[in-house]
């Protein structure tokens, strides 16, 4: 019986010490962590990823930046560091040990500051011979290649604005083609910037102007296509809508027209009486008075203070003037309305004058029987004696 005891317990101490030998084998990781603009970073989340075989461990820091983990095997292990769910920052092949923990620390401060001073270097292409020391093959090969691409975009935009700018002359001084050849490069440089689809847009209209039959037809085309391209890069831009009416109005696609006014107007409401207004102009120079009429009145109701369009609006309705059977102008409801209104926002303005004729030739009667002023005037009936 004491031979049994005696082994017994000779097995409890082997179990005691080989649990104490497997206690032993822990290890423990701790670092702390600054955050970009320099202050302790509370609440990153530490995880320890053990590389030599399967494990996977979790800390935050705290309130001081801090983390600590300790009951980690001995091995090998991959720390990364990850805020608000985004990995930002890890170390490769920590080796822990026995005893004291490995310092594991996250400095994004400094690592800012040296991409600050990594990206000024490849913009003037220039490092410092501190720098060059300090970077890994890596870095070294990462700037190498912002280099490049900082060289290759400066010289892509000389070339752009070179062919912008040649187009933009050739807007200014009414060059077309100049200014379509400049554009034109311009897109196929960059296709992506609006402004210059746009101004190839006005490019396109410009000869359109100066063309006619299947010439300007094409022009016109070209115009259309450019103006698309402005506005799916920028949908939001009232101008080009409203220049986009402009042209399709010319194309008598007055549905069309409209639609995109109320697009410009929809963005842009303050200037939807300047829109209304320009189709208006434009409806009236090829001779569309009815759907002209129309635009006019939509622009004094968008801006009943716009004083050109309540004149032209005026001017617009006159063409359905008549004449009663006394003799006297009858104006269309709405135009002496329009007359007045334009005095009395602009009663000095350029067409003040020919606003007062108006309302004057609808108080007065109107001639109706016209003579030849150079007929000789009608002989007078005589009498005379028989002899």
């Amino acid at each position: 019986m004491k031979a049994i005891m005696g082994k017994l317990a000779l097995v409890a101490v082997f179990s005691f010490l080989l649990a104490g030998l497997s206690w032993g084998q822990v290890s423990a990781i701790e670092g702390d962590v600054i955050a970009e603009d320099g202050s302790k970073l509370q609440g990153a989340l530490i995880r320890i990823e053990r590389t030599d075989i399967k494990g996977s461990y979790k800390v935050k820091t705290d309130k001081k930046g801090h983390y600590f983990h300790t009951g980690l095997p001995l091995g090998t292990y991959t720390v990364i560091l990850e805020v608000n769910g985004k990995v930002v920052d890890q170390v490769k092949g920590v080796r822990t040990r026995l005893g004291d923990p490995v310092p594991v620390n996250f400095d994004l401060h400094a690592k800012a500051q040296k991409r600050a001073a990594m990206q000024k270097a490849a913009e003037v292409g220039k490092l410092t011979k501190e720098q060059t020391r300090e970077m890994t093959p890596e870095e070294r090969a990462e700037l190498e290649r912002q280099m490049k691409e900082r060289a290759a975009a400066l010289a892509r935009n000389k070339e752009l604005n070179e062919a912008f700018n040649q187009g933009m002359e050739g807007l200014k001084t009414r060059q077309w083609q100049q200014a379509i050849d400049g554009f034109q490069k311009a897109v196929g440089i960059d296709p992506k910037q609006h402004v210059i689809w746009g101004n190839l847009a006005e490019a396109y209209m410009g000869l359109s102007a100066t063309k006619t039959g299947a010439e300007q037809q094409e022009a016109w085309n070209k115009a259309i296509e450019a103006y698309n391209k402005a506005i799916e890069l920028k949908p939001d831009d009232a101008a080009y809508h409203n220049n986009f009416a402009l042209a399709l109005a010319k194309q008598k696609k007055f549905d069309e027209a409209r639609a995109e006014l109320e697009k410009a107007a929809q963005i842009n409401p303050a200037g939807a009486g300047q829109y209304y207004y320009n189709l208006g102009a434009v409806l009236t120079n090829i001779g569309q008075i009815e759907a002209a009429t129309e635009a006019f009145k939509r622009a004094v109701d968008a801006d009943p203070k716009y004083a050109n369009a309540q004149y032209q609006y005026g001017v617009s309705l006159m063409g359905k003037a008549t004449v009663g059977p006394d003799g006297k102008m009858i104006a269309p409801p709405g135009a002496r309305e329009a007359f007045e209104k334009y005095l009395q926002l602009e009663p000095n303005g350029p067409n003040a004058e020919a606003a007062k004729a108006m309302l004057e030739a609808m108080s007065q009667t109107v001639q109706t029987e016209f003579k030849n002023p150079s007929a000789p005037p009608p002989s007078k009936k005589t009498t005379g004696k028989k002899k």
